[in-house]
């Protein structure tokens, strides 16, 4: 029977663990010498590592005086330095370009040199290492790759975005492990936007393959599966992963509390989103920010203020984000006192520096409520050099109060730093159309042919039965899209015996009225609320559509007329808020 090399477990290693000084660490190490444990290899290890946690400088020296070290002791420095010193990824190469000049003689990098490399790749200034280190694990190692190098690679791939090689990556690993599941759908997480939902619904298809290869998921995977829900506003499967939670006795922490929150103020339900919060046993300040981003996108300006009055007594400080989705809420309510305070006080009461964000949202505050004057000034005067947020916060303003005069010096900027964005062109060609300058509109549009620019199709998703139908503008791919079509006509018809008049001042001019009238009746969240009217006989149950672009004019008072036409609630999100229609009216009061 085989007896462990008594090395291992030498009391002066365990001293060497519990040494929290670097003075004692030198004695630890001192004895080490004089007692011969310095000249083997493991114990070297054990020192280069409990040395990286103290001092990196004297780890380094202790490297640089080891006669001829291993592999095994490069791999464990670069370890070292990748664990607790991320910053300094360029000496982590350095090792490595010493390994690759040692090749021809002694050394040769192996399956546990390359994951530490590939995570020292994700410091800032560094990924451009990370393909030509991909190279060389085909030339030091045999295929296939051992499974923490795939792991690494996949690591990598999703830090840098490119979802292709990260699933083709994924794909070789024979069985993933719970680590790899969640490295994959938090990449897609982290790559979705609002305009590209299918990322969002690849989480929901990627968890769906996790849970079929047995693999139990954890708190990680349930925030990036919550997360996917919330941005698809499939509240369906999102109850579904908060009864899971539930179910399997998983850890309600801070982020999976925070994601629940999140969930159910981005599906409609703010009070249930608020019930959740209230009852998480801790809440940090991304919780806060969470709800009062709830409370804010629900136009509940009044519950998001208290709720940021609320932090301090609980001895949290707001920070950066907490600044923006709470001046975000006092701009959809028109709080612009409120908001000017909030402001003013961040740097004060708080310490923190205004940045952009923090001027956008004050731009949009006093802009909204037709204070453009200053918020003009305030976008010329500010310390920092005024982006694109800003002015198209205030070509936006100046859309909803009709001054074209800073519509066009706000254009004129925008097209500078966004030449290849068409919100910025529309938004100022409907304001034209609105004081029928058609000539102004056919300028416009002429320039964002000149300029390569299209407009960005407009998109709708509704959740029936759990599962999500997309809608695009005049789309006829539905399988029931003959039906939907049908309710359109009978939609349209009844609008028109309650007095609606079609708002076309805002489609294309060279078109007849009639097909003007033709081009908002099918505008993609319309084709979403006839087929769900189509899918659904229950009128209690709230109709829920998520939308990529901001609701037009006509689709938000035709909207509250069929609210209540077919007596049944409507709530739609749209890039930035939501629209509860009932009874005729709107949750944001014709202010958004």
């Amino acid at each position: 029977m085989k007896t462990q090399n008594p090395i291992f477990s030498h009391p002066t290693l365990q001293i060497l663990e519990r040494c929290h000084t670097l003075a004692t660490l030198k004695q630890v190490h001192a004895h080490m010498h004089t007692i011969g444990l310095a000249l083997h290899t493991y114990p070297l290890s054990r020192l280069l590592i409990q040395s990286s946690k103290l001092s990196l400088t004297y780890a380094l020296h202790i490297f640089r005086n080891i006669p001829n070290p291993t592999i095994f002791l490069f791999n464990t420095l670069i370890s070292s330095l990748t664990n607790y010193h991320s910053e300094h990824a360029h000496i982590a190469f350095s090792l490595y370009n010493q390994i690759l000049l040692r090749n021809k003689t002694t050394l040769r990098p192996n399956s546990f040199t390359f994951p530490s490399l590939f995570k020292a790749c994700a410091s800032d200034g560094w990924l451009h290492c990370g393909h030509p280190l991909h190279t060389h694990v085909f030339k030091f190692l045999e295929p296939p790759s051992d499974h923490f190098v795939q792991a690494s690679l996949v690591n990598f791939y999703a830090k840098c975005g490119k979802l292709s090689q990260c699933r083709y990556l994924f794909n070789q690993i024979s069985e993933p492990d719970l680590a790899m599941w969640n490295t994959l759908l938090a990449a897609y997480t982290r790559s979705a936007s609002f305009e590209d939902a299918d990322m969002y619904l690849e989480v929901l298809h990627g968890f769906s393959e996790m849970q079929e290869s047995q693999i139990r998921p954890n708190e990680v995977t349930l925030v990036a599966l919550i997360g996917a829900c919330s941005n698809l506003g499939a509240l369906s499967q999102g109850v579904w992963a908060h009864a899971y939670v539930l179910r399997n006795n998983i850890v309600v922490n801070r982020f999976v509390g925070t994601a629940l929150v999140d969930l159910y103020s981005k599906c409609g339900f703010v009070n249930l989103a608020y019930q959740v919060f209230d009852k998480l046993p801790e809440r940090d300040t991304f919780c806060y920010n969470a709800m009062i981003g709830g409370f804010a996108a629900h136009g509940q300006g009044h519950q998001a203020l208290e709720l940021y009055e609320k932090m301090k007594p609980e001895g949290l400080v707001p920070d950066s984000a907490t600044i923006v989705v709470t001046l975000f809420a006092c701009s959809h309510v028109g709080l612009v006192e409120e908001g000017c305070k909030i402001f003013e006080s961040m740097k004060k009461a708080h310490g923190i520096e205004p940045k952009l964000e923090h001027y956008g949202c004050l731009v949009d505050l006093l802009g909204r409520a037709g204070r453009l004057k200053e918020a003009e000034n305030m976008v010329r005067k500010m310390p920092v050099k005024p982006n694109a947020i800003m002015w198209r916060a205030l070509l936006g303003a100046a859309r909803l109060h009709g001054n074209i005069e800073i519509g066009e010096v706000a254009l004129k900027h925008l097209m500078q730093l966004e030449p290849e964005t068409s919100g910025n062109y529309v938004l100022l060609s409907n304001m034209y159309a609105n004081f029928n300058r058609w000539d102004d509109v056919k300028r416009v549009r002429t320039l964002m042919k000149h300029q390569g620019v299209n407009k960005i199709p407009g998109f709708s998703l509704v959740e029936i039965g759990g599962a999500m139908h997309k809608f695009l503008t005049c789309d006829k791919t539905h399988p029931f899209s003959k039906e939907i079509y049908l309710k359109i006509e009978e939609i349209n018809r009844r609008l028109q015996e309650y007095g609606h008049k079609p708002r076309t001042s805002q489609v294309l001019f060279d078109m007849e009225e009639e097909d003007k009238e033709d081009a908002l009746s099918y505008h993609s969240e319309r084709l979403a609320i006839a087929f769900a009217l189509l899918a659904t006989s229950d009128s209690s149950s709230p109709i829920r559509i998520l939308k990529n672009l901001r609701v037009c004019e006509d689709c938000h008072a035709s909207t509250k007329l069929i609210s209540t036409i077919y007596q049944t609630t409507i709530i739609v999100r749209d890039r930035t808020r939501f629209h509860h229609f009932q009874d005729g009216t709107c949750s944001c009061k014709d202010y958004w």
